[in-house]
């Protein structure tokens, strides 16, 4: 078997492929790429058992039918140093040595049989349970953007290490809490026409980030236990998260009346300078507010150190002192992206809202922060 394709494209392919191989495999086989070829159509297929992904490249010359498997890591740093020309794979099919052939140079490889692979997109026995929707890429990648930092990472709560998608016949919501910080950012950008919900774990999120492209069409299938995600590229399937998923809207409070409105930059990059002299054990930064100004203090008794600083806002409501985790706002006002941001709180004791001043179109984003405790300001 013999082909040619484009060393760029090659490693471009290769690069994306291969964030789904775990650094170490309990099967030996899947520190490895399977390579299948039909037609003029060269497939690349990557698995760590848990999530499968399949890329497909157009050749421009083939001559006859087949597969192989070769090292992954060699195969990326080999497809790294070609230069920008087409190469040329000559695979022996009886002895499954593969020769690399450019203008002025060869890599000689030694490759394995293909019918080791494990081959380990989930076909799911019950086609009924089986639901399909045609969103936009971009709906996808703005869901995850807007909820990824928010995923949990205690393994005593697997629900909460994924995004939990909530697909409706209007749209999609995604939610992600750590039981400290909660994100919800519906979109109904598109309407799947569908009602299904899933928790995606994170891996498979940031391969969807690094893979999907915004002006692209993706065919998500749901099933029982995992979806898959089809493109002209490529075909991605992940497994869910077992278990059910809190009920995250009980958890969003109702009635805070108490409302900030504040330049988010001015507010970010204050709390910014002042987390410089934060305890790093809990970033704990006392935020006074009264009408017209926000003060902030940070204080570490172990350093001896102090920090103090007065922001502009609007602020209607009653005089209260509250603190949060510098950490935490940080991540939350640069998921916020609209010039002014909005914070509702009740009293001291009760998590904020935080909320763009205006959502894009078709959008809605609620993030929610619990509170840290505060003896005085």
């Amino acid at each position: 078997m013999d082909f040619k394709v484009a060393a760029k494209t090659l490693y471009s392919t290769l690069s994306g492929v291969s964030k789904v191989i775990n650094s170490k495999n309990t099967l030996t086989i899947l520190d490895n790429f399977l390579f299948s070829v039909e037609g003029k159509m060269l497939t690349v297929t990557a698995s760590d058992t848990e999530n499968t992904l399949i890329a497909r490249v157009e050749l421009s010359e083939v001559e006859g039918d087949g597969a192989f498997c070769v090292n992954a890591r060699r195969m990326v740093d080999i497809a790294k140093e070609l230069p920008d020309v087409d190469v040329d794979f000559a695979i022996d099919d009886e002895r499954k040595t593969i020769k690399i052939s450019f203008p002025g140079g060869n890599f000689d490889l030694a490759g394995i049989d293909a019918e080791q692979y494990p081959v380990t997109l989930d076909q799911e026995d019950d086609a009924d349970s089986r639901k399909d929707m045609l969103i936009p890429a971009e709906q996808i990648l703005h869901g995850i953007d807007n909820t990824f930092f928010a995923i949990g990472t205690d393994s005593l709560r697997p629900q909460m290490m994924g995004i939990y998608w909530d697909v409706k016949a209007d749209g999609i919501t995604f939610v992600s809490t750590d039981t400290r910080k909660l994100v919800r950012y519906i979109d109904r950008t598109a309407q799947p026409g569908i009602e299904a919900s899933c928790i995606l774990p994170q891996k498979p999120c940031v391969i969807l980030k690094t893979l999907l492209q915004a002006d692209e069409e993706v065919k998500v299938t749901l099933s029982s236990k995992s979806a898959t995600f089809v493109t002209e590229r490529m075909t991605f399937n992940c497994r869910f998260i077992k278990g059910n998923y809190p009920d995250y809207n009980r958890v969003i409070p109702a009635n805070n009346p108490n409302v900030v409105t504040v330049d988010r930059v001015t507010l970010l990059t204050a709390v910014r300078r002042v987390a410089v002299c934060a305890d790093p054990s809990h970033s704990l930064v006392k935020f006074r507010l009264a009408p017209g100004k926000i003060e902030m203090k940070v204080d570490d008794a172990n350093f001896s150190t102090f920090a103090h600083e007065e922001v502009a806002c609007d602020y209607q409501g009653k005089e209260m002192v509250i603190g949060f985790s510098a950490t935490f706002l940080v991540e939350i006002f640069n998921t916020l992206t609209t010039g002014n941001i909005i914070i509702k709180l009740a009293d001291p004791s009760r998590p904020g809202v935080f909320l763009p001043e205006e959502n894009d179109e078709n959008t809605e984003l609620v993030i929610i922060l619990m509170p840290m405790t505060v003896q005085d300001f």
